[in-house]
């Protein structure tokens, strides 16, 4: 009998795409259903506080306290399961020609009162000659703006953020560098893993959603690190050989 004809690259591809949706569809409805409960908690916990804030007592004060850690841990909880949310989601792109200096000068706008708060210098260099790239403008700006605010978190004394575009020969690239305090070679192999922080209370999932929706650009995303130097993030996107329309 003849054998069953070996699955092409395309059908593998797409099992694996198709296995990899059931168990993001299965882990975020998960998430949904741990944030409801958790809303119930955490409302109930701020109407026994409100009960508890007349009394003056020691022991009605050691209750409140404990009621605060059990609200943050609240918070905590829910910050993380909406990080993982948005992390677990299948992109599906709105890919549009786009002017990506432009997507970073909006981008911008908004972090420099941020940066400003944290003695923050931003420099951006960005070329004219730019050629447009295509972007879902939205998620790509979300990428962008991770990878701000991880600069700011590693110079939490003030510093200098450099944002540049160029040109090459396979696409654009886009660099942030920073003068933070720098990683160790450790540290730069795990930052884009899942869960992976160095940050009390962080969640470790801001890089590796950046790096998802870099990856889903068809681009790539890299890094360069320094103790005590500062840190150099690379995105490299593609441009496509001929724009729709």
């Amino acid at each position: 009998m003849p054998s069953d004809p070996k699955p092409t690259t395309a059908e593998v591809h797409q099992k694996l795409v198709d296995q990899y949706t059931e168990i993001a569809r299965l882990a975020g409805g998960l998430a949904h259903e741990i944030k409801n409960p958790l809303s119930t908690i955490k409302l109930n916990m701020e109407l026994l506080a409100e009960d508890l804030q007349a009394e003056e007592t020691p022991r009605h004060r050691r209750a409140l306290a404990k009621i605060e850690v059990v609200e943050r841990e609240c918070q905590r909880l829910q910050n993380v399961l909406d990080d993982f949310l948005n992390f677990a989601k299948v992109r599906q792109l709105r890919l549009e020609p786009t002017d990506l200096n432009e997507q970073i000068r909006q981008i911008l706008d908004f972090f420099r009162p941020k940066a400003a708060e944290s003695a923050i210098e931003v420099k951006p260099y960005l070329r004219s000659d730019l050629p447009s790239v295509m972007l879902d403008r939205e998620q790509f700006r979300g990428a962008l703006l991770n990878l701000l605010l991880n600069a700011q978190q590693a110079m939490p004394g003030g510093g200098e953020l450099v944002i540049s575009t160029e040109a090459g020969a396979l696409g654009v690239t886009l660099r942030l560098i920073d003068t933070g305090c720098g990683m160790d070679e450790k540290t730069q192999g795990h930052i884009f893993d899942a869960f992976y922080s160095t940050k009390p209370g962080g969640s470790g999932l801001g890089l590796p959603t950046t790096r998802k929706i870099v990856e889903a650009h068809f681009g790539r995303i890299s890094v360069k690190s320094e103790v005590g130097h500062g840190t150099q993030f690379t995105v490299e996107l593609p441009v496509p050989k001929r724009l729709p329309g």
